[in-house]
């Protein structure tokens, strides 16, 4: 996926895809009904005001909900495919970016935290960072604005496959 393309796409690996389709079936299913049944337990314990374990159970199907909202979005904008490689030296989506901002080092797996398989930070491709790296070659020099209005000027170090 380029940066000239829909924004609003997120791409996945078919692992990463079939891992949310899995998720979102569980929280759909068994996780929704068990949520429920709580929250009818809690009633017949009577006045809802005072009834912690009520309260909690409502958080708890809340979460839920906006859990699958957010899972049914991002499958339904997903772009699936098979991880780019790193051989021409071009940073693309689902690969691991070292990067130097200002002397410091900073290595990241550009794409969504949906597809990292490992404790890693993740930089999506919207992000200021992410937008500014991606279809950068390895040893260009690329900028953004952060957040403060300030340019940060970022050399990319490598790219490496990262599945």
């Amino acid at each position: 996926m380029s940066s000239n393309q829909t924004s609003n796409k997120t791409w996945l690996t078919q692992e990463a895809a079939d891992r949310l389709h899995a998720e979102l079936e569980e929280l759909e299913g068994p996780r929704r009904a068990d949520i429920v049944r709580k929250i009818e337990a809690a009633r017949e314990e009577g006045d809802l005001k005072e009834n912690g374990g009520y309260h909690a159970a409502r958080e708890e199907q809340g979460k839920n909900e906006a859990r699958i909202r957010q899972l049914r979005h991002m499958l339904e904008n997903a772009e699936i495919g098979t991880p780019p490689t790193a051989q021409d030296g071009q940073v693309g989506l689902g690969m691991l970016v070292t990067v130097d901002i200002a002397g410091d080092s900073m290595k990241f797996l550009l794409g969504s935290r949906e597809i990292a398989t490992e404790d890693v930070d993740v930089y999506s491709e919207k992000s200021p960072l992410g937008a500014a790296v991606l279809g950068a070659k390895v040893g260009s020099t690329v900028s953004y604005t952060a957040p403060n209005g300030k340019q940060i000027q970022v050399a990319v170090l490598a790219c490496e496959n990262f599945f």
